[in-house]
């Protein structure tokens, strides 16, 4: 194009010529046509008039002019306009789309190089500023209330935005944005000292959110082939930003996976876990919690130095404090700017001003809750990006696998060392040991205990969060064991375990079946229990003990993976309860009399002391009746001493047949019995004496009938030694024998 102007003049001179040299109008016209053509069509049509103008002022004085010449001239200035008007916007259009070209090459060969997200936007105004866009170009990121300049080129005097200029409703709007004359904009927010007139704000995404504004403002408008070719720009660095989120993705999960392989244990895990994830997000610090029963332990903690935050992570969570208790519960991630704002917030956090938190659930397979929640965080408000969003998911999907391999190994390292133990330690002092062991191993677990079977009734041996001695009084048949199981016979005597939840069956009203409710209640709180693990445990067909374990604040705290725990201890259980057996057996014949199968006197008076101890200890009443047949002696000398003996088991069967749960009867001596009431008012015992009595008044061996005198004392009334209230017992049985009475309290 540069030679044009060169034509025109060189047309304006040969036309003059030819008419100096004397040739006529039609002649030179041809000259002045190209003259005014070639004006009108290089700078528009004024400029092409102003050449017909010429070129007619140039025609007169020659010979020949013609009027329509002046026609002629200016159809010419007008056709070669159009032409020329095509011609200048394809020019136009041809170097805008070569500037896009420009641009999208920038995205490709540059932008590739960067090794992160925050080095590639801070390049962007550089980069553009090279190729001559003009103005100034910045980059602002989203903040709590605004906008932050990340990078600007020239350097921009302010470096914050409020969210209501052109910036702000690109942001909102997350599409391109152009202002061509922002003196029209009421949003509009000027640069001090840089003027403009037109405004072009790209929002740039990372993973389809909006991430930053690329902002570009000059003092001439942009053509639209020049908006076309930044947006692709735009376009180009999001799908660069996308990249980088999944390699920083994937470099992030190589890492920590080397990490989590090398680690010995769940909290070396969680340390390792927690320093990479607080390294790579630029955050403050975090924990990782795990649910125990009705507190959350840290299992783990990285960059925590306040005193006040490091109470909290040695106290651990109570039960619904804190979002990582909202986590557990629903089981959704937890991301907030506001943390103040919450409505479950550890008040230590918040009393320290953090704003920015994540809490995110760790995947626990077989759990209905997640049983360890990720928290990381900072006291600076901070938006949380999907892609981090997507990491922090990916992170906690990587641990949750590590945990379950890291937890079985502990729960195989626990089990081995119960059984060490074993051999070293006497089988009663390790009920309360085993029982820990399952509390603190088995997920959902806040206490528990244990039953023991002995002499045809379940026993208490341990107790974690209950009151063991009171419970102690409690004895369980097997058909009342069976009520609470719930599961049946068969399957409790294949060790099947069974988990109960308040929310599908009344926890104490079964257990008002099988026990006495102020006990139970109180001792064993049973009111209180929402969820729990009942696990039999049987050896060669017999169910030996019954492992209890519960929680008194969810009612789903236990699931497949605590059934899956469960079972690592009914080796260990039912290998102590052999040894135990065998030992009881010793113990049991010491205490134990061989003709009908009772307690001897000897246990008598042991039950007794434990008995009264404990109804002075905790206010129970108790009660004691001392029987003494009649009948027996006529039997013995006229029918011999294997008849004697057939009368004193049958006595015994009545008694044990006719006795409530939790008593406990023996046979004193001779043709003596006793019977213990625990828990039992005097009233109580008097209508149970007289129900034994009924029943061994119906004992007949070969036209001889049985009768019995039965003498009532109880605790405090009549004493609250035991010599005070065997020597009131056994007056009153006498005092029935005298009176001919069957029952005197």
């Amino acid at each position: 194009m540069r030679f044009y102007p060169a034509l025109a003049l060189a047309s304006l001179a040969l036309g003059l010529l030819a008419g100096i040299w004397g040739y006529g109008g039609p002649y030179i016209l041809p000259w002045y046509m190209f003259f005014t053509a070639i004006a009108s069509s290089l700078y528009g049509l004024p400029w092409g008039l102003l050449a017909a103008g010429v070129s007619v002022l140039l025609l007169l004085p020659f010979p020949g002019f013609q009027p329509v010449a002046v026609a002629i001239l200016l159809l010419s200035a007008y056709l070669a306009h159009g032409v020329g008007e095509t011609l200048r916007r394809a020019h136009r259009r041809a170097k805008g789309l070569a500037k896009s070209l420009r641009y999208l090459t920038l995205a490709l060969e540059g932008l590739a190089g960067t090794r992160n997200r925050t080095e590639l936007l801070q390049s962007l105004p550089e980069r553009l500023a090279a190729l001559g866009t003009g103005g100034h170009v910045g980059v602002w990121v989203p903040e709590e209330e605004g906008f932050r300049l990340l990078a600007s080129v020239p350097p921009l005097p302010l470096d914050w935005i409020p969210p209501t200029g052109v910036v702000g409703q690109a942001y909102r709007e997350e599409k391109p944005l152009y202002i061509p004359d922002v003196r029209r904009e009421a949003g509009y927010i000027p640069a001090p000292g840089l003027p403009a007139l037109s405004e072009l704000a790209l929002p740039l995404k990372e993973r389809g959110q909006v991430v930053a504004v690329l902002n570009l403002e000059r003092p001439r408008p942009f053509l639209g082939e020049e908006v076309e070719g930044l947006i692709r720009f735009a376009q180009a660095v999001s799908l660069e930003l996308d990249q980088l989120a999944d390699l920083e993705a994937r470099h992030l999960l190589a890492e920590l996976s080397a990490r989590l392989h090398s680690a010995q244990n769940k909290g070396e895990a969680a340390q390792k876990t927690l320093a990479l994830l607080v390294e790579v997000l630029g955050l403050e610090s975090g924990a990782l919690w795990e649910a125990r029963g009705a507190r959350m332990v840290a299992l783990g903690h990285h960059r925590v130095t306040e005193p006040s935050l490091l109470k909290v992570l040695e106290e651990g969570l109570p039960y619904g404090v804190g979002l990582a208790w909202q986590v557990y519960e629903t089981g959704s991630p937890v991301y907030t700017a506001r943390y103040a704002e919450e409505t479950r917030v550890v008040p230590a956090l918040k009393a320290l001003g953090w704003r920015t938190l994540v809490a995110h659930p760790v995947p626990t397979p077989g759990a209905p809750r997640s049983r360890r929640v990720l928290v990381l965080g900072q006291r600076a408000a901070r938006p949380w990006r999907k892609a981090e969003e997507e990491m922090i998911f990916l992170a906690c999907r990587a641990l949750g696998l590590a945990m379950e391999r890291l937890e079985e190994k502990e729960q195989h390292e626990r089990v081995n060392a119960l059984f060490l133990r074993l051999l070293e330690r006497s089988p009663e002092a390790l009920y309360h040991l085993l029982l820990a062991e399952a509390v603190a191993l088995v997920p959902g677990a806040e206490g528990g205990s244990l039953l023991i079977l002995e002499g045809g009734e379940y026993v208490y041996k341990a107790a974690i969060g209950y009151d063991l001695e009171a419970l102690q009084a409690v004895r369980f048949t097997p058909e009342g064991m069976l009520v609470w199981y719930g599961l049946g016979e068969r399957e409790a005597r294949r060790g099947v375990p069974r988990i109960m939840s308040l929310e599908e069956r009344p926890i104490p009203e079964i257990s008002h079946q099988t026990a006495p409710e102020e006990v139970i209640d109180t001792a064993g709180r049973a009111r209180e229990i929402q969820a729990n693990l009942c696990l039999p445990v049987p050896y060669k067909g017999e169910v030996l003990a019954y492992l209890n374990l519960d929680n008194l604040h969810d009612p789903k705290a236990f699931g497949e993976d605590s059934l899956e725990a469960a079972r690592f201890f009914a080796a260990p259980l039912a290998t102590l309860l052999h040894e135990s057996h065998h030992r009881k057996l010793l113990e049991e014949a010491a205490l134990t009399d061989p003709l009908t199968g009772l307690g001897n006197r000897r246990a008598f008076e042991q039950a007794l002391r434990e008995e009264l101890g404990r109804a002075k200890r905790y206010g129970y009443p108790l009660s004691l009746a001392v029987l003494d047949l009649q009948g027996f002696k006529p039997i013995n000398d006229r029918l011999g001493h294997a008849m004697g003996d057939l009368a004193l088991r049958k006595v015994a069967e009545a008694l044990k047949k006719g006795r409530r749960n939790g008593d406990k009867v023996f046979r004193w001596g001779g043709d003596e019995f006793a019977v213990l009431f625990p828990h039992t008012p005097k009233e109580g015992a008097v209508a149970a004496a007289f129900r034994h009595a009924q029943a061994i008044s119906k004992i007949c061996l070969e036209g001889i009938c049985l009768g019995v005198n039965i003498g009532v004392a109880a605790f405090p009334q009549d004493g609250d030694t035991e010599d005070a209230l065997l020597s009131a017992a056994d007056t009153r049985m006498y005092q029935a024998k005298a009176q001919g009475l069957a029952v005197v309290a």
